[in-house]
């Protein structure tokens, strides 16, 4: 933008090159084709066409075309003119603001987000999902961002939300904010580390990601200068911002700046004054000729001029409170508006007279002293000084200097209230006599200087003294004499009038603006302070006037003249003249413009340039602004414009601008437009209510359109409104026009639609809750606009009745979206199978949680009040699933059971929801799946109780183990699924009475030991205990919200489980006895795998009935413990036949050695054969091999169980049970043969089986209290003391001793 202070020769240049523009239609100026019509007839229709002739055309097509282009032509000429108009009363406002201020309190608003911007936000997020980024981050904010990037950054709403402007950079650092809330709060706790700390350094890591690969100080500074500019803006940058509102090129810019006066805060007041005096002409007008506006009530015609005057008193008030100054910077400072109750009164000026007392000037003078000139009779080296005084102030001295060189450059400054001040400066040296007491004057000078004295330095002759022999002497000085604040001009002038100054006389003048509605004229003498005549200007009007005969003196005239006195002046030169006819012009504040004569000559010739030479700057810019067009813009009385229809335009234009700018305003204007816009109501007297219904209406346009509109700040303007026409005065005026209220009612109706419309589709208008609070503002607006007046509520019925039918609506809309969303990822054309049909339906369950939940988080707390109706939404939204729900269940296959992930999906979140708890959808969900489960739990029972019988029935009771260890390894599936997988019947089922097939064989996976920690188990009872666990884990997970139902499908479960587990337990007891009572009763018998699994499946029956059959209630505890007890029964009967088969094991060692019996046949003739035999080869020891076998399956059998069974209780049981038997049947057997003496060959035997049962045992950690019993010690003594009897008889034992020693025989193994 041009400065407005540019010289002359920079301007000339651009207005010769631009001056074509001006005189054509501007092709950039924007022309809203619903109001090229409008509100024209605030401007005078245009004095000459600017359309020249064109050649007509035979074709009557062509000619309707020219006429179109014509009337085109037409219409964007005067839109321009109609721009440049308003144009110029804007910076008038700018130049001289009186009334308002650039507001401070205004929230700051964001930058806003762009398309192209949104799209580079999604591509640094998933580059940082890819991992192209160096920012480290953990599982948990990978998983936030990818949950962020894909439900709000990728979201269809979000991009509509950036195409109309509503979110700004720091909405999506909150979503953000608020998105991972949740998730930190519920992540554990880490000594040591905050949740706080986690979530700064999330945020951290947000913003590094969203600001990429961006320098963050470029930013912040980018940030800076865009807050400030929000803040406050100067005089320059306003008027840049109206230009590009209005369309207006620059070099008319500065044509009519420098036209305007702009830069002259005087000329600014002026017009002030005399747009105030036309208000006050105007409504004294419509007063007399009764051309009313057409109000609701006749009385509040004679109200509306009392208004109109008021207004215009008002103004003055705040006009007069304005501090008088000649201008400087633009001070944004609140205006002081007069705090008493005087208002000022046009017509009665005799009352404000002013006297000599109430003039008070006071000046600045700098009086600098540069050098002497002609000092030629001193010695070169005499002292020299000079002295300077302002007479009747204080005397000041200069440096000293030599003769040779009198410079000094030396200032003074002095203050006095003296127009007319004489300066008196004198020239010493210093004296060389002894007996002398002063200094020596040379010469002095005396100065009358005034404000339009040269400021430059001259050259003064000095009146020397007659001490002084130098006639010639003259000094060199500048005087400054600085123009007070309040003296608006001053000069020599010759007068004449019939009250003052009644004699034609050349006389000193000082124009001095006493306030900003008092000016006067005073006649100064030399060295006063007081004026020595005064004429006070109000009510005078200036003109040019032509010489007049008789008064000799003065070549240029001019007067001032007021009813019943005249007073004629007269300056020395036109220039002059024309300075003081303008300055009067401005202090009268007269509606009459004087047109000097020079440019009445200039209009008259065409070619008479020479007239205007001695014409001011000021004078040429007007004639500038005139050549280009602009005189009629420039002298427009604004008066007679409809400032209503003007200010409408500008506020439309400017509204335009500023959803257009890059920050998110949502409607709501900058400072600086706010400050413009309230200083041209004020001035021009635009009503409250016409501007807040034509910015509501404007508003509205755009929200109709699509545009984001802050909800508050259509409330303030209503409600600005409602107050008006209902006659609560907001801004004073009680008057309220038909056209206000008509007005009203239609933008009413109009902005309850809209703003039901947003309820309705509040997903879309307010996504993710953004813009904040502006759903709940809303909600209050609505409620405001259907109050009937500003006094009584609404009903709360009748709002809330509003609202359930909007959110009716909003549900239907919603759950439409929803299913066209689900629809774009499906293949349409395809032929849907009822499971294609299930896995949309619970695609769309999943879209419905996430609709409710987002409904929740985001936009619950606006309908805070409405509670119950955003219940009544969610279960109008899932009545509408609800019907495609039922009609994919219907089309199910009765067979399948695949459709319970679908309950367990709705039924966890609906369970989870206080309010949909157990609501409509809630029960009918119940209601359609409690059938399903009961025959699912039916056939399930059936199955397994079938898949026992004909498994144990061909059991093989191998242990799963074996079975699976050449199976292939698989990976472990994921069992903590969210919705586990339903066990699937093995068989399909027409009916709950049915007969059920062979079930197949069970192979256990290779997993499940992983699952039920148990590897030993036969495959039918790992198969019954997996699908009892997966029966009842599946029940758990459905979370039956109905206590009593759950309950009983809890008991059914709890009781099926222990049924089943006692049919296992039984049989698996009648296996164990059955095989064993086939098996060998020799020490040839071995403990099989099978019967060890038998006992492991005991084991796992015990665990499992622990957790299947547990339950705190009074029968069915007392069932359990009944299970328990079988089990306990039926292992000890296990261990008892076990232990019987062990007994008979070792019954049948002793029946062989019974043979050796002392006094049978056959033991006398063993015994011979043995010892015959020994004497001609090495014969082993006899019976050592029975022995050594029976010892060999003792071992054996031990490590069998030891390895093989799972329960330690039960091993240690059975070896004190076994331990215990046999040693009573050894003790049994050597209590029959008391009276006998053991055979060499039994004593041996019976050693050495005694001492390896003992040992053996107590390493299978049977206690000594056991080991060591009565029996054993009867035993141990018997053997002992036959052994001892051997001894003698025998000649020895050959090493077999009872002796407690390590020591064992050579084969001992």
């Amino acid at each position: 933008m041009l400065d407005p202070s540019s010289s002359e020769e920079e301007s000339d240049g651009i207005v010769e090159e631009e001056c074509k523009e001006a005189t054509a239609p501007q092709a950039g100026t924007r022309i809203s084709p619903s109001r090229t019509t409008e509100s024209q007839g605030g401007l005078a229709p245009s004095s000459s066409s600017r359309s020249s002739a064109r050649p007509t055309s035979p074709s009557p097509s062509a000619v309707s075309e020219e006429k179109e282009d014509l009337e085109k032509l037409q219409r964007e000429e005067e839109e321009r003119k109609k721009k440049l108009q308003l144009y110029v009363f804007v910076m008038r406002c700018v130049a001289y603001p009186f009334n308002a201020k650039q507001p401070t309190d205004m929230a700051r608003r964001q930058q806003k987000i762009t398309k192209q911007q949104l799209q580079q936000t999604k591509d640094r997020f998933q580059a940082f999902l890819n991992g192209d980024t160096q920012i480290v981050a953990d599982e948990a904010f990978i998983n936030a961002v990818q949950s962020y990037h894909e439900v709000f950054l990728k979201s269809d709403r979000v991009a509509k939300m950036v195409q109309s402007g509503g979110f700004s950079a720091n909405d999506f650092r909150e979503v953000f904010k608020r998105h991972i809330e949740k998730r930190v709060r519920s992540l554990p706790e880490i000594d040591g580390l905050s949740k706080e700390t986690v979530l700064s350094s999330w945020m951290a890591k947000f913003d590094t990601i969203y600001r990429g690969d961006e320098d963050p100080r470029k930013a912040q500074q980018r940030m800076t200068a865009s807050a400030a500019s929000e803040l406050i803006l100067s005089k320059d940058q306003l008027y840049e911002m109206f230009q590009n509102i209005l369309g207006i090129k620059k070099f008319e810019h500065q044509l009519l700046y420098q036209a305007c006066q702009l830069d002259n805060l005087d000329e600014q007041a002026a017009q002030i004054r005399r747009e105030l005096d036309g208000r006050l002409q105007m409504a004294d007008q419509i007063a007399r000729g009764g051309k009313f506006p057409k109000f609701v009530s006749k009385e509040m015609e004679a109200m509306y001029i009392e208004e109109l005057k008021s207004s215009v008193n008002q103004l003055m008030a705040n006009l007069e409170s304005m501090p008088v100054s000649k201008g400087g910077e633009f001070k944004l400072q609140k205006m002081k508006r007069g705090h008493n109750t005087s208002i000022i009164d046009m017509g009665q000026e005799d009352e404000n007279t002013l006297s000599k007392s109430d003039v008070v000037l006071s000046f600045t003078l700098e009086v600098v002293i540069m050098e002497v000139q002609g000092l030629k009779s001193l010695a070169p080296n005499r002292i020299v000084y000079c002295t300077m005084e302002v007479e009747g102030g204080e005397k000041l001295q200069t440096d000293q200097a030599e003769a040779s060189k009198p410079t000094w450059g030396t200032q003074g400054d002095f203050t006095t209230t003296h127009p007319l001040p004489g300066v008196k400066v004198k020239l010493f040296t210093e004296s060389t006599g002894v007996l002398a007491l002063e200094d020596k004057e040379l010469g002095r000078v005396v100065l009358h200087p005034t404000p339009n004295s040269p400021k430059q330095s001259e050259l003064h002759k000095m009146t020397v003294t007659k001490a002084c022999p130098d006639q010639d002497l003259r000094i060199k000085l500048a005087i400054r004499m600085d123009k007070p604040q309040n003296m608006k001009h001053c000069g020599y002038l010759w007068a004449f009038g019939k009250n003052v100054w009644k004699r034609w006389k050349k006389r000193f003048f000082v124009l001095v603006q006493v306030s900003q509605y008092t000016f006067a004229m005073c006649s100064y003498r030399e060295k006063k302070s007081e004026p020595q005549e005064l004429l006070q200007l109000d009510g005078y009007t200036v003109d040019y006037s032509d010489p007049q005969p008789g008064l000799d003196g003065g070549r240029a005239f001019f007067n001032a003249v007021k009813e019943g006195d005249t007073v004629m002046f007269a300056s020395d030169d036109e220039q002059d003249r024309i300075l003081w006819v303008q300055a009067m012009y401005r202090a009268t504040g007269q509606s009459h413009k004087p047109v000097p004569p020079t440019q009445v000559q200039k209009l008259n010739s065409k070619g008479g340039a020479s007239a205007q030479m001695d014409a001011p700057i000021s004078q040429f810019y007007a004639d500038r602004a005139q050549k280009h067009g602009m005189d009629e813009f420039i002298s427009a009385n604004p008066c007679s414009f409809d400032h209503a229809s003007l200010f409408e335009m500008v506020q439309r234009l400017t509204l335009d601008h500023r959803l257009n700018d890059t920050f998110c305003c949502l409607g709501w204007f900058s400072p600086g437009q706010v400050f413009v816009l309230d200083e041209y109501c004020a001035r021009n007297g635009v009503r409250g209510c016409h501007r807040h219904l034509c910015y509501l209406r404007d508003l509205l346009e755009r929200a109709e359109s699509g545009a984001i509109i802050d909800p508050t700040l259509l409330h303030y303007s209503f409600a600005f409104c409602a107050s008006h026409v209902h006659g609560n005065r907001p801004d004073g005026l009680t008057t309220v026009k038909v056209d206000e209220k008509e007005r009203f009612e239609d933008i009413k109706e109009r902005l309850r639609v809209i703003l039901e419309n947003q309820i309705v589709h509040f997903r879309y208008f307010f996504p993710f809750g953004r813009p904040e609070g502006a759903l709940k503002a809303t909600l209050s607006l609505l409620e405001r606009v259907l109050m009937k007046d500003i006094v009584t509520p609404v009903p709360p019925e009748e709002v809330k009745g509003v609202i359930r039918k909007c959110l009716e609506q909003a549900a239907q809309l919603n759950y439409e979206r929803i299913k066209e969303y689900a629809k774009i990822e499906e293949n349409v054309g395809r032929l849907v199978t009822p499971a294609k049909k299930l896995e949309e339906t619970i695609r769309l369950a999943e879209l419905v949680i996430e609709v409710l939940q987002q409904n929740q988080e985001h936009h619950a707390e606006a309908f805070a009040w409405w509670t119950d109706l955003m219940v009544e939404h969610a279960e109008n939204f899932l009545a509408l699933y609800a019907i495609d729900m039922d009609a994919a269940l219907e089309i199910q296959s009765p067979e399948s059971w695949d459709s319970f992930p679908l309950f367990q999906l709705l039924n966890d979140f609906l369970r989870a929801d206080y309010h949909l708890c157990n609501g409509k959808f809630h029960k009918h969900l119940q209601d359609l799946y409690a059938p399903l489960v009961v025959r699912y739990v039916d056939l399930m029972e059936s199955s397994i109780a079938q898949s026992i019988h004909k498994g144990f029935e061909r059991e093989s009771w191998e242990p799963v183990k074996s079975l699976t260890s050449n199976l292939p390894n698989v990976n472990l599936p994921n069992v903590n699924l969210q919705i586990p997988k339903v066990p699937n019947l093995p068989v399909p089922v027409a009916g709950l009475s049915v007969n059920l097939p062979q079930m197949p064989s069970f192979s256990t996976p290779s997993w499940m030991a992983a699952i039920y920690d148990s590897d030993n188990g036969s495959g039918t009872s790992e198969d019954l205990f997996w699908k009892l666990d997966a029966l009842q884990t599946f029940i758990r997970d459905l979370h039956w919200p109905e206590e009593e139902f759950a309950k009983h499908l809890e008991s059914r479960i709890q009781l099926m489980s222990s049924n089943m587990i006692e049919n296992c337990v039984k049989r698996t007891r009648m296996a164990f006895e059955s095989k064993l009572t086939k098996s060998s009763k020799s020490t040839d018998f071995r403990i099989s795998p099978t019967l060890c699994t038998m006992f492991n499946v005991m084991v796992d029956a015990k665990d499992q009935s622990a957790k299947l059959c547990a339950m705190e209630m009074g029968q069915e505890k007392q069932y359990h413990s009944q299970i328990d007890e079988l089990i306990e029964e039926s292992v000890k009967d296990m261990i008892q036949f076990l232990v019987a088969k062990f007994v008979a094991i070792l019954d049948g060692v002793l029946a062989k050695i019974s043979r050796y019996d002392e006094g049978t046949l056959f033991s006398s003739f063993l015994s011979f054969t043995v010892k015959a035999a020994s004497k001609y080869v090495d014969v082993p020891k006899p019976g050592m091999d029975v022995a050594d076998g029976y010892v060999t399956f003792v071992r054996h059998s031990q490590d069998i169980l030891r390895d093989k069974v799972n329960e330690e209780v039960y091993i240690e049981r059975l070896f004190d049970q076994w331990y215990t038997a046999t040693m009573n049947l050894l003790g049994t057997w050597l209590t029959e043969r008391m009276d006998q003496q053991l055979h060499v060959y039994q004593l041996k035997i019976l050693i050495r089986i005694t001492k390896k049962k003992y040992r053996d045992f107590r390493l299978q950690g049977v206690l000594d209290s056991t080991l060591n019993s009565k029996m054993y010690d009867t035993v141990r003594n018997r053997l002992t003391l036959e052994e001892a009897t051997a001894s003698v008889r025998e000649g020895g034992m050959q090493g077999i001793s009872m002796k407690d020693s390590d020591e064992e025989d050579e084969d001992d193994d």
